[in-house]
């Protein structure tokens, strides 16, 4: 191999900014061959991929510089702080944390622990192999979402979460791989994506918004007559508005979530031991060059964590972040009177952006630096590889946590149901809908990664005025109540304010 080529090879940079690796320009060459990994290959990776031993203190030293955002971790305690002190003085008009003071401490504690499940799956990948590493980066991803709904559903917030799970899907969807394309397409004509997976993802795609359209239209379709204002007349038997109905759906939902599971798990299967030989995704015939030279330079990198360290500082970090969530949770009622924000919009705009934030703000301040760079003349070559990981993100939240959610929910007497705010899943099936329109032909560009972030703030100014569906909400009821207490309650409110 020429000097140059070397010097090509070697000059491969990551950006820990929650996107893929993007690849740099390298001199073609040919790759190598990537047999199938089955069970027995993980194990012997893990024992192989000591090509130099990670100590503890190096691990350590390389989590603590892993990214600049960890300075954020200064919020941590802060938050813990305001929460125990409101927690004291709840009677206390003077506090010292406010409860939007304590919200936006924890929403700032929360960007740092997710950059750490970032950097820990990134590193796990070494040792448990590419399509093991990939499905542990993209749940490690997910996790702060999930924790988030797991409390809300405990906590009987079943609108807020409902709304919580589409705005999550939708940011993945549009906003995430919005200025993920922009940042890293501004630079060249477009970047490229796998036409196999891109191919799947779109069927997968498609086969959870859709399961949600099923309850949705199924109760758009029935003769709803008038919603009850009054006990009485939830209790009569021609009324939509029912526990009857409650219970319909709830079955309904138990059994969709169920499929939606078996679909995800058979799609796992596929990719981790797809039939054939020679079959890994960097070697398929559809395979973009740029994708088969990153999988040859990932072989040359070396792990900067030990796999035990890792596991462990995963183990603490879901500790801190779950209790971080619910005090974050916990503040959310307070923050939307004081602000008068509808649920919906701060359920599918506000909470999302949790985890978003400090990926986003990297992006941006590494497309910047790269744009001073190229002013200043040096000339890096932009990377040739779009980053579709946000959309595995939104795959594996509808397929795998929202049916897990449901079952959570009939298995702790919750009752969490698939049947959505119409306009919400409405909202969603457009997303799907752009986003398989923009990967169809596996390319993309600056200009297409911009329109979904447009597309996204309009769904955004249209929740800021959206009020919810009144018959859903009374169907899921008020915290966990049956619907004939819900109706009871909140007509009884209504007489004290009228």
């Amino acid at each position: 191999m020429s000097e140059t080529a070397t010097i090509g090879l070697r000059r491969f940079s990551r950006t820990r900014t929650g996107d893929e690796e993007l690849a740099l320009d390298v001199p073609e060459s040919k790759p190598s061959m990537h047999q199938r990994e089955t069970s027995t290959s993980v194990v012997q990776r893990w024992q192989r991929t000591g090509k130099r031993r990670v100590g503890v203190s190096e691990s350590l030293k390389a989590l603590v510089f892993s990214s600049w955002l960890n300075l954020l971790l200064v919020f941590v305690p802060i938050a813990w702080v305001a929460h125990f002190s409101n927690e004291s003085n709840k009677d206390d008009p003077q506090k010292v944390f406010p409860y939007t003071v304590t919200f936006i401490m924890c929403f700032l504690a929360i960007i740092p622990l997710e950059k750490i499940f970032d950097f820990c799956g990134e590193q796990m990948a070494f040792y448990l192999g590419e399509d093991l590493g990939e499905l542990l980066i993209i749940t490690l991803n997910n996790t702060v979402e999930a924790t988030l709904a797991i409390i809300l559903l405990k906590k009987c917030e079943l609108r807020l979460l409902q709304s919580t799970i589409i705005g999550v899907v939708v940011l993945h969807l549009l906003l995430v791989p919005g200025v993920a394309f922009v940042t890293g397409g501004a630079r060249i004509v477009e970047q490229e994506l796998h036409p196999h997976l891109a191919g799947l993802n779109q069927s997968l795609l498609i086969i959870g918004v859709l399961t949600l359209m099923l309850p949705a239209s199924f109760f758009a379709a029935l003769d709803s007559g008038v919603v009850p204002t009054t006990a009485a007349q939830a209790q009569l038997a021609d009324t939509l508005i029912s526990d009857t109905t409650r219970t319909v759906f709830l079955q309904m939902s138990r059994g969709l979530a169920i499929l939606l599971l078996g679909v995800y798990i058979c799609s796992r299967i596929y990719l981790h031991d797809p039939p054939g030989e020679n079959v890994a995704l960097a070697d398929h015939k559809l395979a973009p060059e740029a994708l088969r030279a990153r999988a040859q330079q990932k072989e040359e990198l070396e792990p900067e964590v030990n796999p035990y360290v890792c596991l462990a500082v995963i183990a603490v970090t879901i500790g801190i972040m779950a209790a971080t969530a619910e005090w974050l949770v916990d503040s959310i009622e307070f923050v939307r009177e004081e602000g008068g924000i509808t649920q919906e919009f701060f359920g599918v705009v506000i909470l999302p952006l949790v985890s978003f934030s400090g990926d986003g703000f990297l992006s941006i301040v590494y497309f910047l630096r790269s744009c001073l760079l190229w002013a200043r003349g040096i000339r890096a070559p932009p990377g040739q590889l779009a980053n579709a990981r946000p959309i595995d993100l939104s795959i594996q939240f509808l397929h795998f946590w929202l049916p897990f959610i449901v079952l959570l929910g009939w298995w702790t007497d919750k009752p969490m149901s698939l049947l959505f705010d119409l306009f919400e899943v409405a909202v969603l099936v457009g997303a799907a809908f752009i986003v398989n329109y923009v990967v169809a032909d596996a390319k993309t560009n600056w200009l297409e990664g911009f329109a979904m972030m447009a597309f996204y703030l309009m769904i955004a100014l249209c929740m800021w005025f959206y009020a919810g569906q009144e018959g859903v909400q009374l169907l899921l009821g008020e915290d966990c109540k049956s619907v004939l207490e819900t109706v009871a309650s909140s007509n009884s409110t209504d007489a004290l304010f009228s």
